[in-house]
């Protein structure tokens, strides 16, 4: 017991509890989607289903950063993990009773549940690195979130996997009782005073006061909308609907796309070619931004065109991961690096809110522009939203000290 108060040990248990979290969020998002699809739930009444997934996730966010500056990186975690727990058991009902208020409480639950983990993980990591290590900070962030993703992929599999051979009321039973017991080892495991403040925080700090964190969170409002308006709604019905692709080849294939991109993420310090005396700066999230803008309006321009629509989409929706992987990663690790170390949670939570905040503006447009203009229309508007994130980028600090 005495060797897990070692940081590192502690932020160990921290990523494990979060890869856990993270590996049955994907599969309880897999088999909401699939259960509900054989119901007869047409895509858009699906993605309904997640709306409150998304508002609870700002929500959570603004707030998290606060509690967890207050009590501890430990408890929110905790507190995240037992809400996940809960949100599966209440969909191990009958089908009768899965009605779409309910099922949309649920994922209320699990959205508050999985954004209390990751701001939890991602404000542990500033804790361990020493301000002069700047790259093994960027090569941690590039770990954390990468792994993250790719896990996420693993768990749309899970999902599909634990459907067929258990139905749905033995997946999410299976899955509740799984983390249960992460919960349980994470509860006599994780230190007591992991990120809590040295004072304790007023409410109204949950705001920022860093131009830097200001800046970043508004272009990663900007550059998750970018990513949602056509990738949570209108990307699946175009492939089920236009391309006459199988549900499970949809699902398969969207889920081999996010494990790559969670691997894009985890290499992108070796892919630039950083140092521990180079890493990221202002500079970097413009550039990267404006090329995944031009590369986002040449796919519009191509499907809009006389081009082969599968493999047009498919080759855009390779490309578009590469550098969406790219500037992510980016992001995280400057977000990370521009939070104040004292009560970093708040910092974090702000940022995350906003991130929050872009996926839920993209969910809303991605059913609503797709639903009355098509998935080309959808890509024009994440280019736009990744030009605007670009724009914001430029006032942030050019140069870090390292």
């Amino acid at each position: 017991m005495a060797a897990l108060s070692s940081p590192y040990k502690q932020y160990a248990i921290v990523t494990g509890n979060y890869w856990a979290f993270t590996l049955t969020d994907g599969a309880l998002r897999m088999l909401v989607v699939l259960h509900f699809h054989q119901l007869g739930f047409s895509p858009l009444q699906i993605a309904s289903l997640f709306l409150f997934y998304e508002i609870f996730g700002v929500v959570t966010n603004l707030i998290g950063g606060y509690l967890g500056a207050r009590i501890g990186l430990n408890r929110t975690m905790n507190i995240g993990l037992a809400l996940q727990v809960i949100a599966l058991m209440m969909l191990f009902v009958p089908t009768a009773l899965l009605t779409v208020p309910w099922v949309m409480g649920a994922q209320a639950l699990s959205g508050i549940a999985k954004d209390l983990n990751k701001m939890s993980a991602k404000s542990a990591i500033k804790l361990l690195v020493p301000t002069n290590a700047q790259g093994q900070l960027f090569k941690w962030v590039a770990l954390l979130t990468g792994s993250k993703n790719a896990l996420k992929g693993v768990g749309f599999f899970l999902g599909a996997v634990l459907l067929t051979a258990l139905g749905f009321d033995g997946a999410v039973l299976c899955m509740a009782i799984a983390l249960a017991i992460v919960w349980l080892a994470s509860l006599i495991l994780l230190r007591q005073d992991l990120g809590r403040a040295k004072s304790k925080p007023k409410f109204h700090e949950i705001f920022s006061k860093s131009k830097a964190v200001n800046v970043l969170s508004a272009a990663r409002l900007f550059l998750f909308g970018a990513r949602d308006v056509w990738f949570v709604v209108a990307l699946p019905v175009f492939l089920a609907s236009q391309l006459q692709w199988d549900f499970w080849w949809v699902g398969g294939f969207l889920a081999l796309w996010v494990i790559g991109y969670g691997i894009v993420q985890s290499l992108v310090p070796s892919m630039l070619g950083l140092t521990k005396a180079r890493t990221p700066d202002g500079r970097s999230a413009v550039y990267w931004a404006l090329i995944l803008a031009l590369t986002t309006a040449i796919l519009a321009a191509a499907l809009g065109s006389n081009l082969p629509v599968a493999a047009v989409l498919i080759t855009g929706l390779i490309l578009f991961g590469i550098f969406f992987a790219i500037n992510s990663s980016i992001h995280s690790y400057l977000i990370v690096r521009h939070a104040k170390e004292d009560g970093v949670s708040l910092d974090v939570g702000f940022y995350y809110m906003a991130n929050a905040s872009g996926r839920l503006i993209g969910t809303l447009l991605s059913g609503w522009v797709y639903q009355i203009a098509g998935l080309t229309m959808c890509l024009w508007i994440s280019a736009g939203f990744i030009a605007i994130a670009a724009l914001f980028s430029l006032a942030l600090p050019k140069r870090i000290g390292n």
